[in-house]
């Protein structure tokens, strides 16, 4: 099996690879309070879209 993860000079970088990326700056910069409240938000969010779709 081919590991897609891997990549020449020339290729640009996969969504997988800017996600991880991504993911570790944000991680790097923030505390667990801000992830708490990204993730409290979010479920609110999500519930009031099921509420709407549920209608």
């Amino acid at each position: 099996m081919a590991n897609n993860n891997k990549r020449d000079n020339n290729q640009k970088m996969s969504l997988e690879e800017a996600g991880r990326k991504g993911g570790k700056t944000t991680a790097r910069n923030h505390d667990q309070e801000f992830f708490e409240e990204i993730g409290k938000k979010g479920g609110e969010e999500r519930a009031r879209q099921s509420e709407n779709n549920n209608s």
